[in-house]
């Protein structure tokens, strides 16, 4: 893509990645082995998008053909949801899309048997071996490498809002882990992991790059798990940081809102106009006040000190973004930010029904069991619902 070429001329382009997990519809856990036909399936159906294995043998991922549009990203979303849930129904199967599973446990699973995932076992052991978790990655292509780079590194302010908005996996190994997303918990068990430094052009990127591969630690910058990434097989920025959304509905919302701050942040990259960086612990703190308490999160304010609510904060930035939302024709998909905090995310449903159902007489693992199954409903009420 050329640096040169206006955004309103050249657009934006999608693509979603979706991290499922695949769980027997009697017992609620994970197959730690499912049938193959469902990958078989999968990739005999799966048209211009993609399906592929995950590093445990009980995941399967998608991924979106790209995308031209917020409207065209929903639409990719159902087709890949729709491909998963018939194969995994036809061969004794649910799809899930939480970001953790609620007690299934970590030493029954089984890794793929492949190459490189059993390389990444070999080097990272137990670290890697206890990853039961899923995500959901976003990426954008927009603009040159070099403004792509600036906008990325401009983008980590509000890296926080976009996890707490897709947060769900509050549950992991049996237990209310007191997070609404648990995941990053997990995830930062491993290297490479979490916010990226500032970095202001190509340049300073593949001198990080080369750095680590120098002394040996990565292959390439695909080994680089930061929480928002240039792509190394694409022109694009990969937002990493997001869980998987249960409801679909949540995942285009979020789709949109990246789509708007990064027009607005090319926008002022181009003016020379970008905003002064905020310290990156501070950025990092809030991540974590994100992962906590998801949209209930008072997030440190780098510009005038003190808390601010998320709440305040999202209605302010979805004011900001209206031009842009207008320009990417995703208006009411960017307002729905607001619905998505005002009436919690994934993981604030997954809490209230497993309290409703301790309060009704339910076991705790009664109620975990409870909400697999709300979970699991969520994952595909979309795919035969009309448009919003």
């Amino acid at each position: 893509m050329s640096g040169a070429a206006n955004i309103e001329d050249r657009g934006m382009t999608f693509g979603v990645e979706e991290e499922f997990f695949l769980i027997d519809p009697e017992t609620r856990d994970l197959l730690a082995d499912p049938d193959p036909r469902i990958f078989e399936s999968c990739a005999a159906n799966c048209g211009p998008h993609k399906v592929v294995h995950e590093f445990m043998r009980s995941q399967i991922e998608t991924n979106t053909r790209v995308c031209d549009s917020v409207a065209d990203v929903r639409a990719a979303l159902v087709e890949t949801r729709r491909i998963v849930a018939d194969a995994a129904a036809e061969f004794g199967a649910r799809p899930l899309a939480s970001s953790t599973h609620p007690f299934a446990a970590w030493r029954s699973q089984v890794v793929t048997p492949r190459k490189r995932y059993r390389s990444i076992e070999m080097t990272l052991q137990d670290a890697v071996r206890r990853l039961i978790i899923g995500g959901m990655h976003i990426h954008l292509g927009f603009g040159g490498a070099g403004s792509r780079i600036r906008v990325m590194t401009a983008l980590r302010r509000h890296l926080p809002l976009l996890h707490a908005l897709s947060a769900s996996s509050p549950f992991s190994g049996g237990r209310a882990t007191g997070f609404k997303s648990y995941r990053l918990n997990i995830f930062g068990g491993l290297p490479r992991t979490g916010m990226p430094a500032p970095l202001a052009s190509q340049a300073d990127f593949e001198r990080v790059v080369d750095n680590y591969r120098r002394m040996n630690f990565i292959g390439d910058s695909s080994e680089l798990w930061w929480d928002i990434r240039p792509a190394k097989a694409y022109p694009t920025i990969e937002l990493r940081i997001c869980d998987i959304c249960p409801d679909l509905e949540d995942a285009v919302t979020i789709a949109a809102l990246y789509a708007c701050l990064a027009r607005r942040l090319l926008r002022l990259d181009r003016q020379g106009a970008l905003p002064p960086e905020p310290p990156t612990e501070i950025i990092v703190e809030n991540r974590w006040l994100a992962s906590r308490y998801g949209v209930l999160a008072f997030l440190g304010d780098a510009e005038n000190g003190g808390r601010v609510d998320i709440d305040d904060y999202a209605r302010n930035l979805v004011e900001e973004l209206t031009e842009d939302a207008r320009a990417l024709r995703c208006e009411t998909e960017l307002r729905r930010v607001l619905d998505i905090v005002r009436l919690g995310s994934g993981a604030d449903r997954q809490i209230d029904h497993y309290r409703l159902r301790l309060l009704e007489g339910d076991s705790e693992q009664e109620a975990l069991r409870a909400v697999v199954d709300l979970t699991a409903a969520e994952t595909v009420q979309a795919l035969d619902a009309p448009r919003p």
